[in-house]
This record gives C-alpha cells, structure tokens and sequence, in this order.
C-alpha cells in the first residue's frame, strides 16, 4: 500500500538531463531504499495521535491539535516527496545526482573523474539491504560525494565498474588481451 501512495508521487524529469543527441543512455537510475521513509511515516503516526487528541481531549485545546497535526502532515508529505525525488543516474558516459522538490540541484560527475567509489554497509544496511557510497573524483568539493541509502549496493557498485571498463577508462582485462592475441 506504501509503495502504491509512493508511486502517485511525481519524479524527477531525468530524460530532459540526457545528452540523447550525443547516445547518452540510462543505464540504472537509483531511488534511496525504503528505510528513508521512516521519518515521514513517524510523522504521519504523530499526526494521527495528534487527531485523536483533538477528538478525546480538552475541547479547548482541540483546534491546536488538529491545526498541529496539519502541520506535521505536511511535513511528513514534504519529506517523502524529497526522498522520492532524489534519484542517482548512472549513464554511459555519466553518473548525476537530481534532487530538489520544488527547485531541482543537479550534481554530475562523468565516469572519466571517478577514481575510487568506497561502499558503506552498517550493519543495519546489511541486514535491510542497503548501503552508502563514497566517490573519489580528482575534485573533491562536489554534490557526487556522498551517496546515502542505496538499494542492493553491492550490485549497484558493480553497474558502474562495469560503465567504466567499457568507457575503456580501465585498463583491459586479460581476456581481452588474450583475444586481442590470438
């Protein structure tokens, strides 16, 4: 039931992003993995409590719960949606990060300046599935350095390994060399 409350929401227009005339494709687009709504789902149960207090409490003070859980449901629906709307592209040329709810911040990274990516996996995120990245690039001070929340990151590492041996940014693999032999 979540997901489908999750899914009315609207997304970050990625394909307005892509260098389409240049054979820029999508090859995984990342959404932050479940556990980020926590918060607003909290949010929600307090408003909830909050509504009930309106209906069981002091009649004096039941404008201020109802008008308090208001807010807190607003809340909430402000945090899910810039959760939802934080998404991390990995292309053939590029990963970018799209984040914003009502002002959109684009942060790109082309696959050339990645150096090193450092996977994080608390113990929590081990055992719900989910991860962080850290980027090295040769300029330090961009929006692409932390990666918070991602779903099955081991996976998702091996996605953008894989985006750039095939840029031929890497060197060739011994299979490669061995056919290139032969």
């Amino acid at each position: 039931m979540l997901r489908a409350l999750l899914d009315r929401l609207p997304d970050q227009e990625i394909d307005s992003h892509l260098l389409a005339d240049e054979g820029e494709v999508v090859i995984d687009l990342v959404r932050h993995h479940g556990i980020v709504f926590w918060k607003p789902i909290a949010e929600v149960v307090g408003t909830a409590v909050l509504w009930i207090l309106a209906l069981v409490g002091p009649i004096q003070l039941g404008w201020l719960f109802i008008v308090g859980g208001l807010g807190l449901l607003l809340h909430a629906a402000y945090l899910a949606m810039r959760e939802r709307r934080d998404v991390f592209v990995v292309t053939n040329m590029r990963v970018f990060r799209a984040t914003g709810v009502f002002s959109v911040r684009i942060a790109t990274m082309p696959i050339t300046r990645i150096l090193d990516i450092t996977v994080e996996k608390p113990l929590l995120g081990r055992m719900l599935g989910y991860g962080h990245f850290i980027f090295e690039s040769a300029a330090q001070a961009q929006g692409l350095r932390h990666i918070r929340y991602i779903g099955d990151p081991d996976a998702r590492d091996l996605t953008i390994q894989r985006v750039v041996q095939r840029s031929g940014l890497r060197g060739r693999t011994i299979e490669q060399r061995l056919l290139e032999g032969s």
